[in-house]
C-alpha cells in the first residue's frame, strides 16, 4: 500500500504465525532485492484498548514507534482484512491511534505531540543552521528553505538525523518551504529509511511548528514530493497540542505472496 507515495507491506499475523528477523524485513524492503518499501506493518490482536495492533518496521528492520501514513494504510487494510467500517483504533508503541475511513481518504487522531523546541542553533559542517523540533509521536526536526526543490535533504538530512544534538535516538529531518499562508511544501529524511516521498508524522511537525511560528490558524495545507497534498488540523494552547489530525489517501498496490 501507498499513502501520499510512502510505501509499505502489510502482514495479517493475527494468528502470531509470523516471525520476521530483522535481516528478512530488510530483505523485504529492498526495492531491488525484494518487494520494496519504507516499511512493514504486522496487523495484530489489540492486547489494550483498541480494536487493533500493530508491529511497525523501517525499511532497514528498526523498530519505528509510529507512522502517520503508514496509519492510514493501516486503517484502509483493517477495512479490507476484516470488514470493519467507520471508525477504529489500534494500539502502537506511542499510544492508541484512532482512524475514521471516508470514501476516498483516511483521517488518524495522532497522539499528542510534545517536547516542542524552537530556534535551536547547531553547529553544522557548512556552519551553524537553526532547526526546530517536535515529537509526534517520533522525534523530528524542522529546518525552513527558500527553496525545497534545491535543498539537500541527502546530505543535511543525514547529517541532522546523526548529530549530537539529537542523540542518542537521532531524529527525522523535514525541510519546509511557506508557498503561502497556511500552505507548505515538506520533504523529509526519514531515519532507517532516507528520503521518502511522504512522511505523516513529519508533515503533522511541519505543519505544527510552521503554524506556531507564523501565527496561522491551526489548519494547514502540506504538499508532500509525491504530488500530493496532505491536511493538518489540531488544538493549540500556547505551545501545546492536541487532537492533531492528518488527512490523506490510502492506496493499494497489490497482494501477493513473498519468499523470505
Amino acid at each position: 500500500m501507498n499513502g501520499a507515495g510512502n510505501d509499505f507491506v502489510l502482514i495479517d499475523n493475527r494468528d502470531g504465525s509470523v516471525s520476521l528477523s530483522r535481516e528478512q524485513i530488510a530483505k523485504l524492503c529492498h526495492r531491488q532485492r525484494g518487494v520494496g518499501a519504507d516499511g512493514l506493518i504486522f496487523l495484530k490482536n489489540a492486547e489494550g484498548d483498541g480494536d487493533w495492533a500493530w508491529d511497525f518496521y523501517n525499511a532497514d528492520g528498526s523498530d519505528a514507534e509510529m507512522c502517520g501514513n503508514g496509519a492510514r494504510c493501516f486503517a484502509s487494510y483493517i477495512q479490507h482484512t476484516i470488514g470493519a467500517e467507520g471508525e477504529l483504533s489500534f494500539e502502537t508503541a506511542c499510544g492508541l491511534i484512532r482512524a475514521t475511513i471516508g470514501d476516498t481518504t483516511v483521517t488518524v487522531n495522532l497522539t499528542d505531540p510534545h517536547s516542542l523546541a524552537l530556534n535551536q542553533t547547531i553547529a553544522m559542517n557548512n556552519g551553524n543552521q537553526t532547526v526546530h523540533s517536535l515529537n509526534t509521536g517520533v522525534p523530528h526536526a524542522v529546518l525552513f528553505v527558500e527553496d525545497a526543490d534545491v535543498a539537500m535533504v541527502a546530505s543535511l538530512g543525514e547529517e541532522i538525523r546523526f548529530h549530537d544534538h539529537f542523540a542518542p535516538a537521532g531524529t527525522n529531518v523535514n525541510f519546509v518551504q511557506i508557498l503561502s499562508p497556511a500552505h507548505i511544501r515538506v520533504r523529509t529524511y526519514e531515519r532507517g529509511v532516507g528520503e521518502t516521498l511522504a512522511c505523516g508524522t513529519g508533515v503533522c511537525a511541519s505543519a505544527i511548528i510552521a503554524a506556531r511560528l507564523n501565527d496561522w490558524p491551526a489548519n494547514v495545507q502540506v504538499q508532500v514530493l509525491g504530488g500530493d497534498t496532505l491536511g493538518v488540523v489540531f488544538a493549540s494552547d500556547s505551545d501545546e497540542f492536541s487532537n492533531v489530525q492528518l488527512t490523506g489517501p490510502a492506496q493499494f498496490v497489490f497482494e501477493g505472496t513473498a519468499m523470505v
